[in-house]
């Protein structure tokens, strides 16, 4: 790392440049303090709570019994439609809480920033680490709810779950860096990410089905994939293909009526997508990280 004086005399950090090979290796270093901070991030969570954990794992079967009652009263959804709400709010939990938490990660940090030396990355990556515990902990939860109401999944779909989870993460990981780089320089950002946040939501397929929002497009004249541009519903439908077990109610559709590597294809190309944004994510946390110490 060297400094330079710029024509104003100010004093301007320049860091060295370093490839994302390099980056992984020093994170991976660090990876002592990554899972610190991811217990901090919990601990902090539910500091002086009685219950702890057990709120994570009370959540998924709360909204299962809020969202049975509300649909029952309004007669509306389906067969099992706060099972098919839960698959997709499962998902939708994890992106909304590494997305607001990873935000403000290096903000709200900037004593350590400035204090110590180690590499930023880890803590907008140690956000996702504590939303992933969050993440199996209520899927644990939903997974126990599954048994006692004897809802069959379908287990020829099971195994792309771990596979979506992956791609997901890493799509997240790339997010979080891109997004705790820019509310650095833009504190707006985790402002208009709440509105973002909102929007994304009913972007994707949680509340109605999947099917629905394709047919909307193709009425209108948009291709019957236009959906799956929206990244997290390729993860979204395949949570509910498998758990929800049926791509029908009856004689109505709720997803495609594809077989797995249809399923599989859609994450591949996420999967792709998450590569590219990840490899962006770390040349400009790389070329910002330099001086967040001089801008906070």
């Amino acid at each position: 790392m060297s400094a330079t004086v710029g024509n104003s005399g100010e004093l301007r950090v320049i860091a060295a440049r370093r490839s994302n090979v390099q980056q992984l290796r020093e994170i991976w270093q660090y990876r002592e303090l990554l899972l610190g901070l991811v217990r901090k991030e919990l601990k902090v969570r539910y500091k002086n709570s009685v219950l702890g954990f057990f709120w994570s794992m009370a959540q998924p079967v709360f909204l299962l019994c809020v969202y049975s009652l509300v649909f029952s009263i309004l007669g509306a959804g389906f067969a099992d439609f706060a099972i098919w709400i839960l698959c997709g709010l499962v998902v939708w939990t994890l992106v909304s809480t590494t997305l607001s938490t990873s935000v403000q990660s290096i903000t709200q940090n900037q004593h350590l920033v400035s204090k110590v030396a180690f590499p930023r990355a880890v803590m907008p990556l140690a956000t996702l680490g504590s939303a992933v515990v969050h993440f199996m902990l209520q899927s644990l939860a939903f997974a126990i709810v599954l048994v006692v109401v004897r809802h069959d999944v379908d287990w020829s779909f099971m195994w792309l779950l771990p596979i979506a989870v992956g791609v997901l993460t890493l799509f997240l990981a790339s997010l979080a860096l891109l997004l705790s780089t820019i509310n650095v320089y833009a504190r707006d950002t985790q402002h208009l990410l709440d509105l973002a946040l909102i929007a994304m939501f009913w972007a994707n397929p949680i509340v109605y089905e999947y099917q629905l929002s394709s047919t909307w497009f193709v009425d209108h004249g948009w291709p019957a994939w236009t959906p799956l541009l929206n990244p997290f519903t390729s993860v979204i439908i395949v949570f509910q293909r498998a758990i929800y077990g049926s791509a029908f109610v009856g004689d109505r559709q709720l997803l495609p009526d594809e077989g797995q590597l249809w399923y599989l294809g859609n994450l591949g190309i996420l999967f792709l997508v998450a590569v590219v944004c990840c490899v962006v994510g770390l040349r400009m946390f790389d070329k910002a990280e330099g001086n967040f110490a001089e801008i906070l």
